[in-house]
């Protein structure tokens, strides 16, 4: 049985690191190339890995070049994985592989469809989440499920703890989910389209604290964006941009920003 696996991001690294511990060897890794999205949050480059284990690695610029379904039907590649990857695989990468292509989603899908999971987890005040592994169809997170597993929101979860738990589930899920793959001995649920939920995309510039916002508002979104996300920020009376990394509605401090309901008090910031 030979597998790939595609990732750019520290999700993906993880469960590739976990593997190789468990004597597990891959046949092929694929990430992007070095110069592209430098900025991503959670970037990680896979040139060390590959070298240290004699792994080959293809560098790309989509998953869908023809470069990526040639090797793939060259390497004659029976599972592949794509974790912590923003790119939609077509029907030519689906296709390309012998047995099928493993996809991983930061919550419960079908709750949860689209992108920028985990801020949206903190910002829509939620107390649980979770991370599923599925068959990629040409959907976007629509594939037969293979595994789950639940994830608790404590109060005062941020992106960086809520990161780090869905970093290690996403592991633990890939580990459990390689045996079964190499023996076959494996089940795919459908999903329920009637409990299907879709989370917009996010940018930078959603960051931004706005005068209308309570302190409620204020304190989810800098716990959302917070590290490894680029930050909540506002522009000060001199119009520069103030990142703020850690703040609290309850925790008092000589620098705030007023919110439509009262202070919101900064404790980690970066003036730009």
């Amino acid at each position: 049985m030979k597998f790939a696996f595609c990732t750019c991001v520290q999700l993906g690294l993880s469960c590739i690191e976990a593997a190789l511990k468990s004597n597990f060897q891959f046949d092929l890794l694929i990430t992007l190339h070095d110069d592209k999205y430098k900025n991503k949050s959670g970037r990680i480059y896979l040139n060390q890995i590959s070298f240290d284990n004699d792994i080959e690695l293809l560098k790309i610029n989509h998953i869908n070049d023809d470069g990526v379904v040639k090797i793939l039907k060259e390497r004659e590649i029976d599972w592949l994985f794509i974790i912590g990857w923003s790119q939609i695989a077509g029907k030519g990468v689906l296709s390309a592989v012998q047995k099928g292509v493993i996809g991983a989603h930061p919550t419960l899908l079908p709750w949860g469809r689209g992108r920028a999971a985990i801020p949206w987890v903190i910002i829509k005040g939620l107390n649980q989440t979770g991370v599923t592994f599925f068959k990629m169809d040409e959907g976007v997170d629509t594939g037969k499920i293979i595994a789950q597993q639940v994830i608790s929101v404590d109060e005062r979860e941020t992106a960086t703890t809520l990161y780090e738990k869905v970093n290690d589930a996403h592991v633990e899920l890939f580990l459990n989910a390689l045996p079964q793959l190499e023996s076959g001995n494996y089940s795919l649920e459908v999903q329920d389209e009637s409990k299907a939920t879709y989370w917009e995309g996010r940018t930078p510039l959603d960051g931004e604290i706005k005068p209308v916002m309570t302190t409620e508002e204020v304190d989810r979104l800098v716990r959302a964006t917070t590290k490894p996300y680029p930050g909540a920020f506002y522009i000060d009376d001199k119009g520069k941009k103030v990142i703020i990394w850690e703040g609290s509605r309850l925790i008092e401090s000589n620098n705030y920003i007023n919110c439509s309901n009262g202070k919101y008090y900064l404790l980690k910031t970066d003036a730009l």
